[in-house]
């Protein structure tokens, strides 16, 4: 067995080093006096002892070719939001080198990233205009303690921030991930269970699952716990686990602290069936024909100075963040009949991800995870697949971000932006034959979408930030990818009792999809015609008229209410007490008098039923509510808290808004969570369709008329006819 286990990791070695040496001729030329940079093949998966299992066809077989790479080395920033470019993320690490703080210190930097200018400061700026003074947020690990830093990459200064007495941890690192995966194979017991589990050490992936908080005896350490799969005759090894064996360890030491196996009689289930690669099927259904949105004169929009992005009406910054994912910046929307540019939001962005399990049993109660502060949202996003992530003529954007020495690497086709046109309707009107008049008026919708996918494990989210030419921002997310699931004796239902609870669903042969949650809390900060805004409830009320007045007994009649303080402004979206959620500027009317604004439209609107009390709740408490609204903070962006990891609670939103500040009438944002209970079924085996859910933000009273009434309608000669070519 030994010899056996040799040559597979030989090979495993030697496939890696060519899927480097690939990834490495990929990228760009290195900056000067810089000796490398990072690859991303290096710093985006998580551990596997062994090569994934080939199929009967080769991989890259069905592979696209890649967008062409960019060369980062020559970017510099141009406007105060740009992410640090490459230049910049090397002097930063130059700066931190030789700190007193770093010297001769082993240290780790969890996180760099532009710190952004105030934001009176960069509403002031005007293109051509010098940039505001370039510095770099940095938090760090040294010698045990977590830094939060201002690094002012002009004068070389660094300024330390008191953090107070707030729990929790920084979000870890790639290394982090990676190092934790291999710190069971250092331990002789670890081996020797595996094997005994009927697994070669050889055929093992492992993943770094976040522990949660749940009381005093976590505390003071880093912790971390690791659980196992068998690669055996698969590459979706997450749906072989081996049950029950679960090893804590310790995050900055890589010590095995405890080895739990309490699943010594659950088989590995079986491989069959569940390889989900187009290579490993034997057959294929090609249920429709290929389709595709294709733009003889190019797409509409365009982007200049790599992140202002320009389409139809609307102008907005997007980059790329290895927490966030993607961070829309500085929305703003033409205005027809003025032609201003008119602000919309300032700031929008993807701050939390909250996935309780609901299993409490030892190997499962603490999957509860935190995927943006915990692991890094945008650190888990993978390249962007052309043409089946992202169609024909989308522009994609790369993320440039640093290792945890401060060496920057690229993360390329991270973010793509695209016109999407699926037959909908921007508006219409067909006037009936009684009337004499042969009218069909139609408008077709086409919109622009930014999307970004991140591959937090077995799960696939998808973002989009859609834009819409009648000013609505729709901002949606698809789930995918496949089911954490859990082993177990049973091969049937009929072999259950009545009276077990599986916590899931079985769904193959040994395999269970535990019921789980998600919940994504997005953080906008509205700037509609201004900062200064106000948040109102529209509530739809049933009022009644006397018999005097009508025959009818009841109607609905639309009840307005200024939210005056954060506590106001908590919304629990509830059927039967229907409401319309306004963000308006007080100041700003439109020539009838109503307030210009923007409504939140809810959607995927699933409420957390934890009890508050519950260890996750409290460190998740950010999903109590579907809409919270907060006076505008620059250090309250992160709905979990800055330090996510091991927190106790206690620097989440729901802290902040009880301070039931004022916001009428001031600088706010807006929180919204959408929410997905997910029971698994049979469908989601071996890999899940996409689930999708959505909310817009809504123009309500902010345009004088319909916006779009005059966009033409699409004619005969405008789109060409594309047939088959017998030469392609």
């Amino acid at each position: 067995m030994e010899g056996r286990s040799l040559l597979r990791y030989s090979f495993f070695l030697f496939f890696t080093l060519l899927l480097i040496l690939f990834t490495l001729s990929n990228l760009p030329s290195p900056p000067p006096h810089q000796a490398e940079m990072l690859d991303c093949a290096a710093h985006s998966s998580w551990c596997t002892s062994k090569n994934r299992i080939q199929s009967k066809k080769p991989d890259f077989l069905h592979k696209p070719t890649n967008p062409s790479p960019r060369h980062h080395s020559a970017a510099v920033p141009r406007h105060p939001l740009d992410p640090l470019t490459v230049t910049e993320l090397n002097r930063v690490q130059k700066i931190i080198q030789n700190h007193d703080f770093f010297r001769n210190k082993a240290y780790a930097l969890h996180s760099v990233v532009l710190e952004e200018p105030e934001k009176q400061v960069v509403l002031r700026w005007k293109k051509g205009e010098s940039l505001p003074p370039r510095k770099a947020a940095v938090v760090a690990r040294v010698g045990g303690a977590s830094l939060v830093l201002t690094v002012d990459l002009s004068s070389g200064d660094v300024v330390r921030h008191e953090m107070g007495q707030v729990s929790g941890y920084p979000t870890m690192t790639v290394e982090d991930m990676t190092s934790a995966t291999w710190a069971p194979l250092a331990s002789a017991e670890f081996n020797r269970t595996v094997v005994e589990r009927g697994v070669d050490l050889a055929d093992l992936a492992c993943l770094p699952i976040s522990t949660g908080w749940f009381g005093k005896s976590e505390e003071n350490r880093r912790l971390i716990k690791v659980q196992c799969y068998s690669l055996k005759d698969t590459a979706n090894f997450y749906m072989r686990p081996i049950e029950g064996l679960t090893v804590l360890v310790d995050l900055d030491t890589n010590e095995v602290i405890e080895i739990t196996d309490k699943g010594k009689n659950i088989p590995i289930p079986n491989a069959a069936n569940t390889d989900y690669r187009f290579t490993a099927q034997n057959s294929y259904q090609r249920l429709i024909n290929p389709i595709s949105l294709e733009q003889p004169k190019g797409p509409s929009f365009t982007v200049e100075d790599d992140h202002l992005v320009k389409w139809a009406n609307w102008e907005f910054h997007l980059k790329p963040d290895p927490r966030a994912g993607v961070i829309i910046s500085q929305a703003m929307v033409r205005d027809p009949w003025t032609g201003d540019m008119r602000n919309v939001m300032y700031k929008g962005l993807t701050s939390e991800l909250f996935v309780p399990y609901m299993d409490p049993t030892d190997a499962w109660y603490f999957k509860t995870y935190m995927d943006a502060g915990e692991y890094g949202f945008g650190l888990q996003a993978m390249p962007l697949d052309p043409l089946n992530d992202c169609p024909r003529n989308a522009y994609y954007m790369d993320g440039v971000f640093a290792a945890a020495d401060g060496t920057p690497y690229v993360r390329s086709s991270m973010v793509c932006v695209f016109e999407s046109y699926a037959g909908d309707v921007a508006w219409r009107h067909s006037e009936s034959p009684i009337t004499g008049m042969e009218i069909r008026e139609v408008r077709p919708k086409v919109t622009l979408v930014v999307r970004m996918a991140a591959s937090v494990a077995n799960y696939d989210y998808i973002i989009d930030w859609e834009f819409q030419t009648d000013g609505l921002i729709r901002i949606k997310v698809g789930l995918s990818g496949i089911l954490m699931i859990k082993g177990t004796t049973y091969s049937n239902t009929n072999q259950v009792n009545n009276q077990e609870d599986l916590y899931g669903t079985l769904l193959s042969e040994n395999v269970i999809g535990v019921i789980h949650d998600h919940y994504i809390t997005f953080y906008l900060d509205m700037d509609v015609d201004g900062s200064n805004n106000s948040f109102v409830k529209v509530n739809l009320q049933r009022e009644y008229a006397s018999p005097a007045e009508s025959p009818r007994m009841s109607y609905l009649k639309a009840v307005r209410k200024v939210a005056k303080t954060e506590k106001d402004a908590q919304v629990k979206i509830q059927l039967y007490d229907p409401s319309e959620f306004h963000v308006m500027n007080p100041t700003k009317k439109t020539r009838v008098g109503n307030p210009v604004g923007y409504k939140v439209v809810p959607g995927g609107t699933a409420a957390n039923l934890l009890d508050l009390n519950d260890p996750p709740q409290t460190r998740g408490a950010f999903t109590n509510n579907q809409i919270w609204v907060t006076p505008y903070n620059a250090s309250e962006q992160w709905a979990g808290g800055l330090f996510v990891y091991q927190s106790h609670g206690d620097d989440t939103l729901q802290v902040w808004s009880n301070r039931d500040r004022a916001i009428d009438n001031k600088d706010i944002v807006v929180w919204y969570t959408l929410g997905f209970h997910h029971v698994p079924c049979q469908e989601d085996f071996p890999i899940m369709p996409t689930v999708s859910s959505s909310f817009d933000l809504k123009p309500v009273n902010f345009f004088e008329s319909n916006p779009i009434l005059n966009i033409p309608p699409n004619f005969e000669n405008d789109l060409p006819v594309c047939k088959a070519d017998a030469s392609a």
